[in-house]
């Protein structure tokens, strides 16, 4: 399957059987990790990280995938680069996208909530990056989605209901419930990882339940695509205002502080609001009594995890936590995508 120079927005925007081959890339490159049948996929060639927005697992694991790969990251800010703004002149997305092209195999650009005027702002700043760009853009998380995220999230889940690290069995999670819950947490966070996990969980066979308080709903076209996906699967979709009984019989438990629609106002995003307002609910912290009503449930998160208010330390930490498997393997699933729409693979 030829992904050569394809762009990668959102993991909905690839076929099931383009995600099978990242994935099954990404497990034997875990599995035989410095091997020199990938050293030289990306010789000489220079991958420009753009962003907006500061990172921990991010700049990290993209630097790490471009070394491994033979290759070089360079890491960009918007703050060292003349770029025309709402509020300044300077070079357009059209001219700095092709002079882009020029150097680099490809482009990839991170920019969250706090730096756009309303939510999708990012995602469209990226297709326009995309439009004009002779060379592949990728997402390494916007304001509506984090695809390696989402490749990471279930290449984890199905090494542990598989065989383990670098040997995921993806048939393991077709029918699993997988519980998308709310937390309470003082970090105002975007829509964009919880979406792709819905996604992501979706494609591959899981039925979905999604616990909020009222107010607290998610973009309506991905919830759509998410009933999308579990039609074609035969599967479920729940969505409950209930942080307890949700629960009942899961197998995988996604606890994570997502921001309120109302986020933005006269094009700000006013986080302190959305932290005060956040905090101020009792009972949407994932602990061990709810993790007891599972079916012996895993733990997952995209971390930053914030310990205390999104769920506690003996569930962040205990025995079923996946969390820093699935950071493992944004490396993997990185250097997957890279190597098939960038390298000489």
């Amino acid at each position: 399957m030829d992904l050569y120079g394809r762009d990668l927005i959102t993991t909905q925007e690839w076929s099931k059987a383009e995600l099978d081959v990242v994935l099954e890339l990404a497990a034997r490159m875990k599995r035989d990790r410095f091997s020199e049948r990938w050293t030289k996929v990306l010789a000489h060639k220079t991958f420009f990280m753009f962003f907006y927005n500061p990172s921990v697992r991010t700049r990290q694991s993209f630097e790490c995938a471009a070394t491994e790969l033979g290759g070089h990251a360079q890491f960009l800010v918007p703050e060292t680069m003349r770029l025309k703004t709402a509020t300044t002149a300077g070079e357009t997305i059209e001219d700095a996208a092709k002079v882009m092209s020029r150097y680099a195999c490809g482009i990839g650009i991170r920019i969250l909530e706090d730096k756009v005027p309303y939510y999708g702002a990012g995602t469209e700043l990226l297709r326009e990056y995309a439009y004009w760009a002779d060379v592949p853009v990728v997402n390494m998380a916007d304001d509506r989605f984090h695809p390696f995220q989402g490749l990471a999230d279930v290449m984890g889940w199905a090494e542990w209901f598989g065989g383990g690290p670098g040997r995921p069995d993806y048939t393991r999670l077709q029918g699993k419930k997988f519980v998308l819950t709310w937390a309470q947490g003082a970090l105002a966070r975007s829509w964009c990882s919880v979406q792709e996990a819905l996604l992501i969980a979706s494609r591959f066979g899981m039925h979905i339940t999604i616990a909020r308080p009222d107010g607290y709903d998610l973009d309506p076209e991905v919830i759509e695509w998410t009933r999308q996906n579990c039609q074609a699967w035969g599967t479920s979709l729940e969505i409950t205002n209930d942080p307890v009984r949700c629960m009942d019989g899961a197998h995988i438990v996604y606890a994570r502080n997502w921001m309120s629609p109302n986020a933005y106002q006269d094009g700000q995003f006013k986080k302190q609001e959305e932290i005060a307002k956040a905090l101020s609910y009792q009972g949407w912290t994932l602990d061990a009594a709810k993790m007891a009503r599972t079916d012996n449930a895993i733990f997952t998160h995209p971390m930053p995890v914030d310990r205390g208010n999104e769920v506690t330390d003996d569930v962040a930490s205990g025995p079923n936590s996946v969390i820093y498997l699935v950071a493992e393997n944004r490396l993997h699933v990185q250097k997957a995508v890279m190597a098939l729409t960038m390298g000489n693979l």
